[in-house]
């Protein structure tokens, strides 16, 4: 299915959990929000699965309006699976009665059912594991029967709220891969939800960033790492240092910028006008010059993050501060000569 929202809004109190939001989500991708706890990711994928009303607005999956003002479409008649950080799974069951449950609950014949739970166990690699326990399996096998339980009830969309939350690292990490793996081989359109910039990155198709119950800015994970449209997104978004700039002259996508007695050439959003700016500029693309080429700058502290150092340094005669990563190790006081490669104009604000 399609996920549409149009202006949606849910206050608790006088607290706007979601304030307009308006998100188009295609047919088939998997799309994730991220943000911070408390921003209104949450109660988004709640509205959306039909769990909590919304004041205004609409919802619409597939084109089928399901939420708008005085009209709350069921959950049960929305065609979307749920997947929360728990995997609600009846410890009682087996991996096959647990998928077989949404299905035999809605009168499915025996047959049907049987059929059903075969082809999804396989979509989700669980075969094997038709007549175990839950508490028999991993954590990530867990996850994937739940998935398997929400393709079974024929759920043309599956949301997830946070499911990797719990995992640990190791495991997460393996959940990923089979995440991504479950997507292509169902096919749904996937929400999901998260506050680890890291994993929405790995996931995702498109990402929206999400700040106090708005949007902040939808886009693909390359395009927002390296065009974030506003400071907020900019900083929640990766590593990076933002500093005070000129904008010299603008043509097109391309800006002449001056900060800390540097001029450098740069991106920018079309149409970017010249005067006071913020320019965004990335770890890897502050790099060692080549020969007498480069800016001085001063090795201020080091953090190593496994394989590479983080390395913040000071340009000389500014004190101007720019973060870069290094694979070699360098000290405090070290001099180097530098030079980057390119920037990013932040939209005004």
């Amino acid at each position: 299915m399609s996920i549409d929202l149009i202006s949606v809004t849910k206050s608790f109190g006088s607290h706007k959990a979601l304030n307009g939001v308006s998100l188009s989500i295609e047919e088939g991708t998997f799309f994730v929000v991220l943000g911070p706890s408390g921003c209104g990711k949450s109660t988004l994928l709640r509205a959306i699965a039909g769990l909590e009303p919304i004041d205004a607005g609409e919802i619409s999956l597939d084109g089928e309006r399901v939420a708008a003002d005085r009209f709350h479409l069921p959950p049960e008649d929305r065609q979307v699976g749920v997947v929360f950080q728990s995997y609600a799974l009846w410890p009682h069951m087996s991996v096959g009665s647990n998928v077989a449950f949404p299905l035999e609950t809605a009168g499915e014949k025996r047959g049907t059912v049987s059929a059903r739970v075969a082809e999804c166990l396989e979509t989700v690699a669980l075969t094997p594991f038709k007549n175990r326990k839950p508490a028999e399996l991993s954590g990530g096998q867990r996850q994937r029967v739940a998935l398997a339980r929400c393709l079974a009830q024929g759920a043309g969309t599956v949301l997830m709220d946070e499911p990797l939350a719990n995992l640990d690292p190791h495991l997460r990490n393996a959940m990923e891969e089979e995440l991504a793996a479950f997507h292509k081989a169902s096919g749904a359109t996937t929400l999901f939800i998260t506050h680890d910039q890291r994993e929405a990155m790995a996931l995702a198709d498109r990402v929206a960033v999400m700040w106090d119950g708005e949007i902040l800015q939808a886009d693909d994970p390359d395009t927002l790492y390296r065009r974030p449209a506003s400071k907020r997104v900019a900083g929640f978004i990766g590593r990076s240092t933002l500093v005070p700039a000129t904008v010299e002259a603008a043509d097109g996508p391309r800006a002449q910028v001056s900060f800390a007695g540097l001029s450098i050439d740069v991106e920018c959003r079309p149409g970017t006008a010249p005067g006071e700016a913020t320019l965004l500029i990335r770890p890897e693309h502050v790099v060692l010059a080549t020969g007498t080429e480069g800016f001085g700058a001063t090795v201020e502290r080091t953090i190593y993050r496994g394989g590479h150092w983080e390395v913040f340094v000071t340009v000389d005669g500014s004190g101007q501060s720019l973060l870069m990563t290094l694979n070699r190790k360098a000290m405090p006081g070290d001099r180097l000569r530098l030079d980057i490669l390119r920037g990013w104009v932040l939209p005004g604000e």
